[in-house]
């Protein structure tokens, strides 16, 4: 067993990385999509009807919604539409509901609380509003957005983890099979420590990230 825990570790490892770092993307362009759309029926520039009230219950809903649950939910789903709900392809599509949820609500706010003085002073010199999204709102947004993939991408892992317990691979599948079924405390540790380092890390990268682009 000894032997082969290495091999274990970095195996799972690398499906954590997957899990999150395909879920984080699709989430950033899904959520990317989706709170832009609150941003523009918010200030209506969209007419604000049924559609998009639906839309911003549901994004609402979903962040309100303990993971766990959002989890278990879409198991169904996954068995449906993959087969199986413990490949890591299964495992994603929650995940990225998950994430698509986060990032839409970090996109609709970080673009609410730019300043309207610079959004109305663009409008008086004759700028579309798409011009202004582009030129105006994004490059102001971006820092508390970047903060916000950051901490997404860091609650990713501990939802992967969660996965891991229900048969979706990764350092948390590990931590439970061979950790806690086998009683093997060093592996729990192990993993926990893994998982830990791994989400920080994600977390201060978009922090500092989020710091350089407010210096410049």
């Amino acid at each position: 067993m000894s032997s082969t825990l290495p091999d274990l570790f970095l195996a799972s490892f690398a499906e954590t990385l997957l899990m999150t770092g395909v879920s984080g993307l699709l989430g950033s362009v899904l959520g990317g999509v989706l709170g832009l759309f609150l941003h523009l029926t918010h200030y209506h520039v969209i007419s604000s009807s049924a559609v998009s009230r639906t839309i911003g219950l549901i994004v609402h809903g979903l962040r309100s919604m303990p993971s766990i649950i959002i989890l278990a939910a879409s198991i169904p789903l996954t068995h449906i539409l993959m087969g199986s709900t413990t490949s890591l392809i299964a495992i994603i599509i929650p995940l990225s509901i998950i994430a698509t949820s986060f990032v839409a609500r970090y996109v609709e706010t970080a673009m609410n609380e730019v300043d309207r003085h610079i959004v109305e002073a663009a409008q008086t010199m004759g700028a579309s509003y798409w011009q202004i999204i582009c030129k105006v709102l994004l490059p102001e947004a971006a820092a508390n957005i970047i903060a916000g993939l950051g901490i997404t991408l860091a609650s990713l892992v501990g939802y992967s983890a969660l996965a891991g317990a229900m048969g979706g691979g990764g350092l948390g599948d590990l931590g439970i099979r061979y950790g806690y079924a086998n009683f093997l405390p060093e592996v729990m540790l192990a993993s926990v420590v893994m998982l830990i380092v791994l989400a920080e890390t994600f977390h201060v990268l978009g922090l500092t990230l989020a710091q350089r682009l407010n210096q410049r």
